[in-house]
């Protein structure tokens, strides 16, 4: 891992987390950089200003995309970059949150001491200065298609330069000259750091949604045996193995399971781990994915040490970071699912012995009744966001440039999956709060009974009929303490 003492992350070009970036995204904190890694990218850039003396290099002696064949002028010095740059900076749209813009700029100087890049050591100076006074540019979000965050990185890149203004903050100029300009921008910093926040985010959901899945099953009087460790033992995908784990603990399962309420449940409670298993499976894989990519060496041309060379390649390309985002984001949407249909099964008085929507008050009372309709427009929102990316592409650069992965948009649509999802779970959780409240269940000796308490203690207990905003909105800010049960 990268070395964190205290308040200060020591960036290495190999051992970052994604807890790391959302630490330094959340928190203003000391970053340095190693010496090793230092050293590496000081070694880089003398490589790589020797080479291009001797030899064509893409970005550096030539022009980019399609200019690839255009040699630059020897006499041009600096200017080239600056072209570069200006040319490139070129994003429209939303502005990017401050939040994502720190974690781009940790990933993009770790990515950077990771020794590919070729670009001048104070440049990783100069974003670990930023990232510890909390300077942070004004970037754009629109303007990537998953082969390079191009904009961003040139309005970063300008920021630095002193070109354009901080958003946050401010650090003396950094000089920049040609060898330095495709250097910072070839990487898909941005995106990653989106991707990373996502996955952060969807793992606190996920983490959460077991709690408040036992919240129902406890409401319900739902049947042990779905949960049985012989019956995940007989299929182990791990994920699915852990989901009934987990559901086990919470609910204080041991031994032989006793018999439910039902011979069999719904599938909100039934097949809870075997669609709760390929989203954690799926998370897994992210998180592998992405640690691979906050720590690698991405820039195109690349720069060897080892081989005492530069190579031109397509590392710039994100199709893993697309599909494992497809991938997180489809089974998300069914885990949603279930926690809509969890929602469901509270309000019918079959399933829990309560009055329809859990109505206390005169005849035509309609309790929680709207959570479904809530819970529906964040799951057709959640539905949109799953949609993949990965059956489009583009062709850009007079033809050169003929494949994209859009990983750019899976990560932001990522972001909104997050969002939606927080928001059915929230439904969920108001509706098994109150419904244990019109039913006391015994939880006294049940790791659950801490999250009934904790969530009795925060929403209103006001059964009559009534707005449920505010206790929404208290449901949302439970999910990240669930996550920790």
């Amino acid at each position: 891992m990268a070395a964190v003492d205290g308040l200060e992350l020591k960036v290495d070009g190999r051992t970052l987390r994604c807890a790391d970036v959302a630490l330094v995204a959340d928190h203003e904190l000391t970053v340095t950089v190693a010496p090793e890694a230092a050293q590496r990218a000081a070694d880089a850039w003398q490589l790589v200003t020797e080479l291009s003396t001797r030899r064509e290099i893409y970005g550096r002696t030539t022009g980019v995309g399609a200019n690839r064949d255009l040699t630059v002028d020897e006499d041009a010095g600096p200017e080239h970059g600056k072209r570069l740059l200006r040319s490139h900076a070129s994003g429209t749209g939303e502005p990017m949150p401050r939040r994502q813009v720190r974690a781009m700029m940790l990933i993009r100087l770790n990515q950077m001491a990771a020794g590919g890049s070729g670009a001048h050591p104070r440049l990783l100076d100069a974003l670990a200065a930023a990232l510890t006074s909390g300077a942070t540019p004004p970037v754009h979000r629109t303007g990537s298609i998953g082969t390079g965050d191009l904009t961003v990185l040139a309005e970063t890149a300008l920021t630095l330069s002193g070109e354009r203004p901080w958003e946050n903050g401010s650090l003396p100029p950094v000089p920049l000259d040609t060898s330095d300009a495709l250097a910072f921008m070839s990487s898909n910093a941005a995106t990653l750091a989106d991707a990373v926040l996502a996955s952060r985010d969807l793992d606190r959901l996920l983490r959460a949604s077991h709690v408040i899945a036992a919240l129902s099953y406890v409401v319900m009087g739902g049947s042990p045996e779905a949960y049985a460790t012989a019956v995940h033992d007989a299929r182990p995908h791990p994920g699915q193995v852990h989901c009934a784990a987990e559901m086990r603990r919470l609910l204080g399962m041991r031994g032989v399971p006793q018999p439910g309420r039902r011979i069999q449940d719904p599938y909100g409670l039934r097949a809870f781990p075997q669609v709760q298993g390929p989203a954690l499976d799926a998370l897994d894989n992210l998180t592998r994915v992405l640690t691979v990519e906050i720590n690698a060496a991405t820039e195109n041309p690349m720069v060897s040490l080892v081989a005492q060379d530069v190579y031109h390649h397509a590392h710039f390309h994100t199709a893993y970071v697309a599909v494992a985002l497809d991938q997180m984001r489809a089974t998300v949407h069914h885990v949603a699912e279930l926690s809509a249909s969890r929602l469901g099964d509270l309000v019918e008085p079959s399933f829990t012995d309560l009055p329809a929507f859990l109505a206390s008050g005169p005849p035509g009372s309609s309790g929680v009744m709207i959570l479904e309709y809530v819970a529906h427009d964040a799951l057709a929102t959640l539905r949109q966001a799953a949609l993949p990316v990965t059956l489009g592409t583009a062709v850009v650069s007079r033809g050169v440039e003929d494949h994209a992965s859009f990983a750019t948009q899976a990560a932001r649509a990522a972001t909104q999956a997050a969002d939606a999802y927080r928001q059915v779970l929230a439904c969920e959780l108001v509706a098994a709060i109150r419904a244990l409240r019109m039913r006391p269940a015994d939880m006294m000796d049940l790791p659950i009974r801490e999250a009934f308490d904790l969530a009795d203690g925060v929403l209103d207990p006001t059964l009559a009929d009534r707005p449920l905003s505010a206790d929404l909105e208290a449901a949302t800010t439970l999910l990240d303490q669930f996550a920790d049960f």
